[in-house]
């Protein structure tokens, strides 16, 4: 090393020494050259550019698959509807649902997204139409690692019919089909009817959910909602439960119904509860994990296509200048609320909905919430309230209800006002009081949209009383006064009654819960009770209603329903 160190222009903590097997440079006294060279590479194409380090070879441009295009690319393809491009049976499909991917033998045209996917048809595609999905020469999918030698051990197939046993080592709890009444077994099927089987029991709905409630081990649906490889994410927590937990959040939660269908349609399950973003999903009573259809999974987020504008310089209805005076107008207007990164927007529909009753502008605060979830909810508010779009600026949605737009609430009725004189207590200055033809004449007094839907729904409830003699005097208006007030108060503290049928279940009246969690709509049960008898009413409810047990007459205050019943 001393000798090393004498040698003219040589740096041991520059380089390493020369290797000796190398014949000798024909300078005697060398430059010192770097460790690694630095490699050329060719300069990519404006039009296309990639973002391997690595030159392109042979291996990787055969299959357009291994290609990644960049997520700015200029690229830009106009399509139009039908097949785009196809390699053998394998093709990708441009239809009312936007980017579709059909593969053979597979049971419906696959998506990245079911239930976030636009109603309106792309215009072009931002990347080379090809799928998503492994190649079919590849034997596995590529994970950057060699693939594992096969094992010595024979692991026989899961198999949720004969699942092994309890406390055997290595193998977690697994929870057999069912449940069943006593004397009944699983069976094999094939359609979703039959891996369903017969309708949940309120008992076997409050068995199955309760365990969950407090569990951890979900789904978690995000601003995407249900994508594709969810589908084969819900059925590995089948393979351990019989119930998958799955809690959405952020732009979904809009329209809930949509989440559940989809949920229900493509996986093949049954929405058994339901309490705001979460969802408690049934895999039925014969479920096989053996059986179970299997998809392939995506490889990576195809690019977003281009979708027609939201915002128009015109919208339907209005010019250009009269949408600029509208968009200024509603830079002062206040907002209705204001949304919370992945909050539940469940009741922001109606809310827009009772704004517009009162105002043909509204807006929404979305500060802190990326560009593209509110300009999802502002899409899915443009369909389902419906109404017109007018700007997104200040990260604030400000949306017109429309020259067609119509009221909810049918016109208000007057509310007729007569003051009521007896003959002996006639006026004695006739200047000061109304005449005789004067107070035949009803004051009209007309009452808010809001107001008058509030005073249905309390005469309905049995909480407010509809007085149809008008020509009441004072006393028999406080009698009647105070016999409601006794009844009301008599209906509210005592517990209700559970009317149970000749059948397993009982029937309860679906009510709208006020903290937002509401249940599936009415179509939607009596498509399933006519498909397969399998309808929501036993799941229909607040959960905490199932664990109540107070016999109906237990009360003290049931006595004093029975003392007025009996008068």
């Amino acid at each position: 090393m001393a000798i090393f160190a004498t040698l003219p222009g040589l740096n041991l903590f520059s380089s390493p020494p020369s290797n000796p097997r190398l014949p000798p440079p024909s300078d005697p006294t060398p430059k010192p050259s770097t460790p690694i060279p630095i490699p050329r590479y060719p300069k990519p194409l404006k039009s296309q550019k990639s973002i391997t380090k690595q030159p392109p070879n042979e291996s990787t441009t055969s299959s357009p698959a291994f290609k990644t295009f960049h997520r700015r690319t200029k690229y830009y393809k106009p399509v139009s509807d039908g097949v785009i491009s196809s390699e053998g049976d394998r093709s990708v499909i441009i239809g009312e649902s936007g980017v579709s991917y059909l593969l053979p033998g597979a049971p419906f045209e696959f998506q990245f997204s079911y239930s976030e996917t636009p109603k309106v048809k792309p215009l072009a595609i931002r990347e080379p139409a090809f799928l998503p999905f492994a190649p079919p020469t590849m034997p596995r999918p590529w994970t950057g690692k060699a693939p594992l030698k096969k094992s010595k051990k024979n692991i026989p197939l899961f198999d949720s019919f004969n699942p092994p046993p309890v406390g055997m080592k290595g193998v977690k709890q697994v929870e057999m089909p069912g449940p069943f009444p006593l004397g009944r077994f699983p069976k094999e099927g094939m359609t979703r009817e039959e891996i369903l089987g017969e309708r949940l029991t309120r008992e076997e709905v409050r068995m199955l959910v309760k365990p969950h409630l407090s569990h951890n081990r979900q789904v978690n649906l995000g601003r995407d909602g249900l994508t594709h490889n969810m589908l084969e994410l819900i059925h590995e927590h089948w393979k351990r439960q019989r119930i998958c937990k799955v809690r959405c959040r952020g732009v979904p939660t809009v329209d809930m119904d949509n989440v559940c269908y989809h949920l229900e349609e493509k996986t093949g399950g049954k929405i058994i509860h339901r309490v705001g973003g979460v969802l408690y999903l049934f895999r039925g009573r014969n479920y096989n994990y053996r059986t179970r259809p299997q998809y392939p999974v995506m490889l990576w987020k195809p690019a977003t296509p281009v979708y027609p504008k939201l915002i128009q310089e015109a919208p339907d209805g209005l010019t250009k200048f009269e949408a600029a005076d509208m968009i200024k107008k509603g830079k002062n207007l206040l907002p209705i609320c204001k949304l919370a990164k992945n909050g539940i927007y469940m009741t922001l529909v109606k809310d827009v909905r009772d704004a517009f009753e009162g105002s043909p502008l509204v807006k929404i605060d979305c500060r802190g919430m990326h560009a593209s979830d509110y300009k999802k909810i502002g899409a899915k508010l443009k369909e389902l309230v419906p109404c017109v779009l007018l700007s997104f600026d200040d990260e604030q949605i400000l949306a017109w209800r429309g020259k067609e737009w119509k009221s909810m609430y049918p016109e208000a009725p007057p509310s007729v006002s007569v003051s009521n004189h007896s003959s002996d207590s006639a006026p004695l200055n006739s200047a000061e009081f109304p005449s005789a033809n004067e107070r035949l004449v009803p004051e009209l007094e007309i009452s808010s949209p809001k107001f008058l839907s509030r005073w249905k729904r309390a005469i309905e409830s049995s909480k407010a009383l509809l007085l149809d003699e008008i020509e009441l005097g004072p006393d028999e208006l406080l009698e009647k006064v105070e016999a409601f007030a006794i009844t009301l108060q008599a209906s509210e503290h005592s517990y209700p009654a559970l009317i149970v049928s000749s059948g397993e279940s009982a029937d309860i009246l679906n009510t709208d819960d006020e903290d937002g969690s509401d249940t599936l709509s009415d179509a939607d049960d009596e498509d399933d009770d006519n498909e397969y008898g399998y309808g929501d009413q036993d799941y229909i409810g607040s959960f905490e209603e199932l664990e109540s047990s107070i016999p109906k007459g237990s009360l003290p205050v049931d006595v004093i329903v029975e003392q007025l019943t009996s008068d």
